[in-house]
């Protein structure tokens, strides 16, 4: 009872995450139309590019810092030592103002060589983001150590808001100073209220996280002075524990992630060297795979890496306590609750490309290129998803270093694959849709090889990929068969796109439960799993 308890309390979290992480995304989404009817496709070609670099530059910096700290953390709190885990939050502070502000003033004055010409006034407003984020994942990672993902999920919210509300008012106002200059002058101008943005919006969040940390500190300190553990760390202990964590994780999800830099820096030097694409044509096209069509598949796989975020403290300390079963239990109801809801994700954007484009980006001119690059990036969710929780499971158990060997094995065959594709053919855009596919695949399978290999774990293949695929398949068709068959009779897109939906939801659901994918126990595992439960059962689905 123990166990199930546990792993709904996971799961619960989990779903919080996943639910902010959705809601971020469809913001993002949703701010990003607009915002890129403002700044024009090379404005969103420039905003791209430089927002590639500063990911890049974060991943190394601040980014892996959450996930890194709630490990270390979860496991001297699952050993009861407080005032160990309060130390590690005391030097992690300290380590990111080193690192973050020496990462910011990096990208503030090699933002030159880093990037093409017009994305350098870009990356550099980013500079100044990139040291409140590694605050900010500092204070993050220590609430997720303790269990609640509330103070993360809410902060998200409001950032991505500010950010969406900023990115496009900014943009406008600098687009309109230069009224006068030519549309590439307007453009830069407009990237860069886009990144101002974003700043508002880490910053907004950091002081929101400060102030829930302040709330809670009389509590943190009460559990402090209660610890009678005998083992205190030395500061210098701490620092070691840090770097030796957070190094590997930092590897790890810097070349998980770096292969988007590494093509679009193939991409566009290719094209200009080569193909004879000016810079503003082979920024604008890029645009169009980055800022768009990728944008949309992130979103389902935010779902995965909420997943990730919240099952890491969890299965650090089921670990560090030697409960391999219940590692085991955990990494089954990720991947489970995951492929429930990736799987028919993928298959709507294959179905439904174009009716998603001509809602989120209807600039007429675009909408069939990036319609078609969605449907073929749409199996990538599924193995992104699998590859999210894969890593998150190895940096839990310690075996961080597995994951950056997967991730370069994986960015050199994707590369030796991507250069011939863009010089010897004419695929374009579609040869970078094929190294992300690659990519993601080798990462699902390196990742998979050594989880099995090192918690002997076995997944179970039917009602975990089989089945929701064959559900997922079914609820696909109908979903295409409503849209065109209703578009016929109304040339409404937003009207169809919903009724396709609101057809293909329940569809997938019945499936699933008839045969079997799902029962009582899957769905109260689920976020608001009761719910579904009672509506299941007011359809005779379950008894």
């Amino acid at each position: 009872m123990g166990n199930n308890k546990k792993s709904n309390s996971f799961v619960m979290q989990a779903g919080i995450l996943a639910a902010a992480g959705i809601i971020c995304k469809v913001i993002g989404i949703l701010y990003r139309s607009p915002l890129a009817a403002v700044i024009g496709d090379e404005g969103n070609g420039y905003y791209s590019s430089a927002y590639e670099i500063y990911t890049i530059i974060l991943l190394v910096s601040s980014y892996s810092i959450p996930s890194a700290i709630s490990k270390v953390i979860a496991q001297r709190l699952a050993l009861r030592e407080y005032r160990n885990a309060q130390k590690i939050f005391r030097c992690a502070i300290g380590y990111v103002v080193v690192v973050g502000g020496l990462a910011s003033l990096f990208t503030f004055f090699g933002a030159g060589i880093l990037v093409g010409g017009n994305s350098v006034p870009v990356l550099r407003i980013f500079a100044p983001t990139i040291f409140f984020s590694g605050l900010l994942g500092v204070l993050r990672g220590y609430f997720q150590a303790h269990g609640t993902m509330v103070p993360t999920s809410f902060s998200q919210i409001v950032e991505q808001i500010l950010n969406a509300v900023v990115s496009i008012l900014a943009a406008f106002l600098l687009i309109k100073a230069v009224a006068g200059k030519d549309t590439t002058t307007q453009a830069v101008f407009g990237a860069s209220g886009s990144a101002i943005g974003t700043g508002a919006g880490v910053l907004i969040a950091l002081l929101f996280m400060f102030g829930i940390f302040l709330l809670n500190r009389e509590y943190i300190n009460q559990k402090t002075k209660r610890d009678r553990s005998s083992q205190l760390l030395t500061t210098g202990e701490v620092y070691k524990i840090i770097i030796t964590m957070v190094t590997p994780v930092i590897l790890s999800t810097f070349i998980y992630n770096c292969n988007t830099s590494l093509n679009l820096t193939i991409y566009t030097r290719i094209m200009e060297h080569v193909k004879g694409f000016s810079e503003v044509e082979a920024y604008t096209q890029y645009g169009l795979f980055s800022g768009k069509a990728k944008q949309i598949a992130n979103i389902p796989i935010a779902i995965a890496s909420a997943m990730s975020s919240a099952m890491i403290p969890g299965i650090s300390g089921s670990f560090a306590q030697g409960d391999i079963a219940g590692t085991n239990r955990r990494i089954g109801t990720a991947i489970k609750t995951t492929m429930f809801l990736s799987i028919p994700s993928a298959v709507g954007l294959a179905v439904l490309a174009k009716p998603v484009t001509l809602l989120l980006y209807p600039q007429k001119a675009s909408v069939d290129t990036v319609s078609w690059l969605l449907a073929a990036l749409s199996i990538s969710v599924v193995f992104y998803a699998l590859s999210t929780i894969s890593n998150a499971v190895l940096q839990g158990i310690g075996k961080v270093n597995l994951p950056v060997v997967n991730a370069a094995v994986a960015l050199v065959i994707q590369t030796v694959v991507l250069v011939p594709l863009l010089l010897a053919t004419e695929l374009g855009l579609f040869s970078l849709v094929i190294a992300t596919v690659l990519y993601s695949l080798l990462m699902c399978i390196l990742n998979g090889f050594s989880v099995r290999k090192e918690l002997k774990y076995r997944q179970e293949i039917i009602k975990t990929f089989l089945l929701p695929g064959w559900s997922a398949v079914i609820m696909g068709a109908a979903a295409f068969g409503v849209y065109h068959g209703l578009y016929l009779l109304i040339h409404i897109n937003v009207i169809c796109l919903a009724a396709a939906i609101l057809v293909a939801v329940p569809i997938y659901f019945v499936l699933t439960i008839k045969l079997g994918a799902v029962g009582r126990k899957d769905l109260l595992a689920l976020p608001k799993g009761a719910l579904l439960v009672r509506a299941a059962e007011k359809c005779r689905l379950i008894h």
